[in-house]
């Protein structure tokens, strides 16, 4: 999958950046109410908001009490799935839309009915399109999206070195400290140097074709070394790199539209690089063995409204998946996109592709050796 195979203007309308129809208000369902009351999901650490303002929410419209584990990645989240396979504990996951089919390969994942989301309720070309290909296997439903955003430069705007444009070559500028998560900076370093004409083919071929694959990334791997003496921080998660600021000196970062939201007023600014921002789609996933299996819809669907969505993605300073929920939204987050992303910026986005269990497992090993050289 390319880059421009999303549609970003009509993902766009109707989100932060834009002004969307009304969804119909939710209806909860019988079965959801009538069995344990109760829905176990594992999501993200770092988003307080979750806990202390949208599940409490979540539970006075449904009456459904959200058990939340927070984990830090989606690699962490992975190995407790495998997990709880077999122990149980968890029905509702939130990954995102490119690890849908390693998870599926592993056997981790059952299918949504349908019938009992609200399939309407999202904005075009987030839950159809290619996007619905991508959440569908053997015509089941896998994955239902719950917000979107991005991943680009989080620059001191005092002491960071730019280029201009600005670029992802500016996080191997050795006059950069720099916080970033290992798999994103070897990405980031692969689509510099596909941008300027360094590599023997496409950045993108090597997501299709694991020997392709080794190629390309072993060239990102040998020049990301040779850059890597400016490196004060790894991150997997948000609060690792919200410290590589505020505890460890950085002053650029490639990091989420949250890390550059929560340090906006702390002289930080978030940069859309010349390449275009990587782009991520998140959402919700049920655990084969899933216990609460009409509970976990209700909150996935819950999220498709108006009033979940705006909530979901303001607790994450990103962007809904909900018609209308871009009137309910935080006017701030909606300020903080618009300074980033313009026209031009949108059009380079940067959509994660699919990247299968082999892909992913190699892509460890990479950011391993990215990590201990």
């Amino acid at each position: 999958m390319t880059a421009s195979t999303f549609n970003r203007r009509t993902i766009l309308k109707g989100t932060a950046l834009g002004i969307g129809a009304l969804a119909a208000p939710a209806l909860i369902s019988k079965a959801a109410l009538a069995s344990s009351g109760e829905v176990n999901f594992t999501g993200w650490a770092g988003y307080p908001d979750l806990k202390d303002k949208v599940f409490p929410a979540f539970e006075k419209a449904t009456g459904i009490k959200v058990n939340f584990t927070e984990l830090p990645d989606q690699d962490t989240m992975f190995a407790q799935a495998k997990v709880a396979l077999q122990s149980g504990g968890i029905d509702l996951i939130e990954p995102t839309i490119d690890r849908v089919g390693a998870w599926n390969s592993n056997g981790i994942l059952g299918a949504f009915d349908p019938a009992k989301l609200a399939m309407d309720n999202y904005l075009p070309g987030l839950a159809d399109g290619a996007a619905g290909e991508r959440s569908h296997k053997d015509g089941a439903l896998l994955y239902v999206p719950s917000n979107w955003g991005t991943e680009a430069l989080v620059a001191n705007s005092k002491d960071a070195k730019l280029a201009s444009p600005a670029s992802l070559g500016d996080l191997f500028n050795p006059d950069n400290q720099i916080t970033v998560r290992p798999h994103s900076a070897l990405a980031a370093m692969g689509r510099w140097l596909d941008a300027t004409g360094k590599l023997p083919m496409p950045w993108m071929e090597g997501y299709s074709d694991m020997d392709k694959m080794t190629k390309l990334w072993d060239i990102a791997l040998a020049e990301a070394i040779k850059a890597k003496g400016n490196i004060v921080q790894w991150w997997s998660g948000e609060n690792e790199a919200h410290a590589g600021f505020a505890a460890n000196g950085a002053v650029l970062g490639l990091c989420w539209d949250s890390t550059g939201y929560n340090l906006r007023n702390e002289g930080y600014k978030y940069v859309a690089p010349s390449e275009g921002a990587f782009a991520w789609h998140q959402g919700f996933v049920l655990m084969k063995n899933a216990k609460n299996v009409d509970q976990a819809t209700e909150l996935a669907k819950w999220v498709s409204t108006p009033e979940g969505a705006s909530m979901w993605a303001t607790a994450f300073s990103s962007n809904p998946v909900g018609k209308g929920a871009s009137e309910l939204m935080n006017p701030d987050v909606a300020a903080y996109y618009k300074g980033t992303f313009d026209e031009a910026a949108l059009a380079k986005l940067w959509w994660w592709p699919d990247q299968s269990a082999e892909f992913l497992a190699k892509r460890g090993e990479y950011a391993d050796k990215y990590k201990a050289a």
